[in-house]
């Protein structure tokens, strides 16, 4: 379970408590990533399984962001530091195969422009409210991710199929980028005004690595840019690396008969 979000100086976790039924036996741990990793063992048969996760933390983001990136990193193209490398690692790779370049063809759009040196933050803007622009929104309970070539093909998915697009996409460029599974706090619930897309279940977006900025959030559900209502609970390399909930039970292939998920996320 990846339900208790990893505290910063931007989040600060004041309570976190999970209830179990049936009970279970919880180990935690923290993953290669320094993800809270929650391990639950159960004993004995049930014919229902329910996992309620209360977190109450305090949230410190600036409604209007000021990303102040290293000289050398304001414009695109750009190299990171012998440093940085290292230790960026495979984010600054591609994971998913693309032999007719049709991922390439998409994220090259986003660097033509007159000058030839176009503004980093311009381009992953661009990038960033172009998907909700192009692209349907569909809640999809399915298990797995969507490659990045069937969401360009079908115009369509969910927020962590975006957000995997996104990181590929960037990633063609260079750039190291990093999935980010969590929650997004939608303050116009309580006016009844319109819903952000992703509120209600768990939400998925992109980190990216940007020299003086550091991990920059950006969720191309919503066309945001900024960790402004967005909740961190794992970070990860590829999104098979960051589910929610995941494991397994011992019975017949027609026991289980459905899953709901639900998310509510309120500020006092």
């Amino acid at each position: 379970m990846m339900f208790r979000p990893r505290d910063s100086h931007d989040l600060k976790l004041i309570d976190a408590s999970l209830s179990l039924s049936p009970p279970a036996t919880v180990r935690w741990h923290h993953d290669i990533f320094g993800n809270s990793i929650a391990v639950a063992s159960f004993l004995g048969q049930s014919e229902t399984l329910k996992i309620e996760s209360h977190i109450k933390l305090e949230h410190y983001v600036d409604t209007e962001p000021n990303f102040s990136l290293e000289p050398h990193a304001r414009e695109f193209p750009f190299s990171y530091s012998t440093e940085e490398v290292p230790d960026l690692g495979r984010t600054r790779e591609r994971h998913y195969p693309d032999p007719h370049h049709i991922v390439d063809d998409w994220a090259r759009q986003f660097i033509k422009n007159g000058n030839g040196h176009p503004a980093t933050m311009d381009i992953l803007l661009a990038m960033t409210r172009a998907i909700p622009k192009e692209f349907r929104y569909i809640r999809r309970d399915e298990e797995g991710t969507q490659t990045p070539i069937e969401t360009l093909r079908m115009r369509s998915g969910s927020c962590r199929d975006f957000a995997l697009l996104m990181m590929e996409a960037s990633r063609t460029f260079g750039l190291a980028a990093r999935f980010v599974t969590g929650y997004v706090y939608d303050s116009k619930l309580a006016t009844a005004t319109g819903a952000t897309v992703g509120s209600g279940t768990t939400h998925a977006w992109v980190q990216i690595f940007l020299p003086g900025a550091g991990w920059v959030e950006f969720d191309p559900t919503n066309g945001l840019v900024g960790g402004v209502n967005l909740i961190r609970v794992a970070v990860a390399r590829d999104p098979r690396q960051a589910l929610p909930l995941s494991g397994t039970f011992e019975g017949f292939p027609d026991d289980c008969v459905g899953m709901d998920v639900k998310v509510d996320v309120k500020a006092e």
